[in-house]
């Protein structure tokens, strides 16, 4: 599915991002998030019930909500900074990680400056329908990216891939946290493989071909 439910997280929408940028610069709009969809090679877009209106405003990118009213708006990070990679499918699911949920987190930006906050969820992508030639990088190994929902410390929200946020659990945690300092994944792992075995259909043992 390319449209997914997204958890009623009250924030503000930016009004100018209301009105295309027309007027509304340093305003914000309460707001309710509905719905999540997800266009390959496009930012995400977020669908939300603005409370005073009675209205559903649909397509806005990450960077169009803030979780606060007192945010330095000239200090507010950019698109291509909050969400670092587009979609990479149309098929996404949402799935919040209990054990890691409310939990400290940060991320290093393209910058490599650190950004602290809190995680909230995570999307993921795959493509689900053989009948359709997959023509994107969602189940490429090397390629495939999650994006982990973060509200920010400075009232921002962030969609952050695994390999740029480190999750802080101090029940886990030792005193000092070591550098990540792992190398991506490049091998494809598949269990159904190996040339010497085979399902003899019956209640009898496995049998080895050689």
């Amino acid at each position: 599915m390319f449209v997914q439910n997204l958890p009623p997280v009250e924030c503000y929408i930016r009004k100018e991002y209301l009105y295309d940028f027309t007027k509304g610069h340093g305003e914000l709009e309460p707001c309710v998030w509905i719905s999540l969809k997800s266009i390959r090679d496009e930012a995400f877009r977020f669908e939300s019930y603005l409370s005073n209106y009675g209205a559903l405003y649909d397509k806005l990118p990450i960077s169009a909500f803030v979780s606060k009213q007192d945010v330095e708006h000239d200090k507010l990070l950019p698109q291509d900074y909050l969400q670092l990679w587009d979609c990479f499918d149309y098929d996404i699911q949402i799935i919040e990680k209990r054990s890691l949920l409310h939990k400290s987190c940060k991320f290093i930006d393209k910058n490599n400056t650190i950004h602290h906050g809190q995680y909230m969820f995570t999307i993921d992508t795959a493509h689900m329908d053989d009948n359709i030639m997959d023509v994107g990088l969602s189940e490429t190994q090397i390629q495939h990216k999650s994006y982990n929902c973060l509200k920010l410390n400075n009232g921002q929200y962030a969609l952050q891939p695994n390999n740029r946020c480190l999750f802080l659990l101090p029940h886990l945690n030792p005193d000092t946290l070591l550098r990540p300092d792992f190398h991506v994944g490049t091998q494809k792992y598949v269990s159904e493989n190996s040339p010497k075995w085979a399902d003899s259909n019956s209640d009898t043992k496995p049998q080895r071909i050689e």
